[in-house]
């Protein structure tokens, strides 16, 4: 009876040394959680109080919203003082989608060929996709500059989008290519099988299952392409830039001016619209990038 005391002893203080330790890695869990959580939102909450804070009190320290107004967003789509804000919403949407579409068409078909068919030098044409991915953007700069400049594309459409598709397209091609090497082949046998040709197959079968991934990587070439700013700032003029670059030069009622609360209502405009289009479709966020595995 000891021996069996004992041993049941033993096992309690081992169940509950396995309990201790999941309670403090919960407890590590969330606390990092929320270290990660505040670091992240703690200026975005600041430039939102900003936002609505009159301007004669730009400079409060207070942590929570006081003297509220409206004015801050009404003067962000002013334009007496030369801002054009307003023109560049619609630019940076403009552009934003034509890299999105331009991307996901060319980035699907890059990568449903990479992952599916056998061919020569595949994996350096994969490898060169990627590497295109790290070049740096600022070392662009000046050759892209020469380049429309000779061409007189300076301050148009097309030299803010074909190097934004540059940027967007790597990642297409690599998320997409990772999903469609994990779907099995039996699919598009099946399809086969039943009278679809090789087209009708991708487009009846392998399409509609890709949908979570194409989904998230839309909305990531989306952001991408809509918080772009170094090559924007070089490369556009004030009809075509877009809100980055129009926020960068925005200019008060004096020369020497800073507009603080309109420049903050202005980043609160063109935050907000991303986050919440991130929150309503995380699930399908999170759904595309399982889904390689998954599947």
């Amino acid at each position: 009876m000891t021996a069996a005391t004992e041993l049941r002893a033993e096992q309690d203080r081992g169940r509950k040394a396995a309990q201790n330790r999941e309670k403090w890695a919960s407890v590590r869990t969330y606390v990092s959680a929320a270290v990660i959580l505040f670091w992240c939102l703690a200026p975005a909450y600041w430039m939102v109080v900003t936002a609505f804070r009159d301007v004669g009190y730009t400079y409060d320290t207070s942590l929570l919203p006081t003297h509220i107004t409206l004015d801050n967003f009404r003067t962000a789509f002013d334009t007496s003082f030369g801002n054009r804000f307003g023109q560049a919403l619609l630019n940076s949407v403009f552009i934003g989608v034509t890299v999105t579409v331009i991307s996901l068409v060319l980035g699907v078909f890059a990568a449903y060929a990479l992952a599916r068919l056998n061919f020569r030098f595949k994996y350096f044409v994969l490898g060169f996709i990627l590497g295109a991915s790290m070049f740096p953007g600022v070392a662009l700069i000046t050759p892209l500059f020469q380049l429309f400049t000779n061409i007189g594309w300076i301050g148009t459409y097309q030299a803010l989008i074909i190097p934004n598709i540059s940027f967007v397209l790597p990642l297409t091609v690599y998320t997409m290519t990772s999903f469609f090497r994990e779907m099995p082949w039996e699919l598009e046998e099946a399809a086969r099988v039943d009278g679809c040709t090789q087209g009708q197959a991708f487009r009846r079968v392998i399409m509609p299952l890709a949908a979570p991934a194409i989904f998230t990587t839309a909305i990531l070439a989306f952001i991408s392409s809509w918080n772009e700013f170094l090559i924007a700032s070089q490369l556009s003029n004030d009809a075509t830039q877009p809100v980055t670059v129009a926020i960068a030069n925005f200019a008060g009622a004096q020369p020497q001016q800073i507009p603080y609360t309109a420049i903050m209502a202005a980043g609160t405009i063109v935050t907000i619209p991303l986050v919440i289009l991130v929150l309503v479709f995380q699930r399908k966020i999170v759904a595309g990038l399982t889904a390689g595995a998954v599947k």
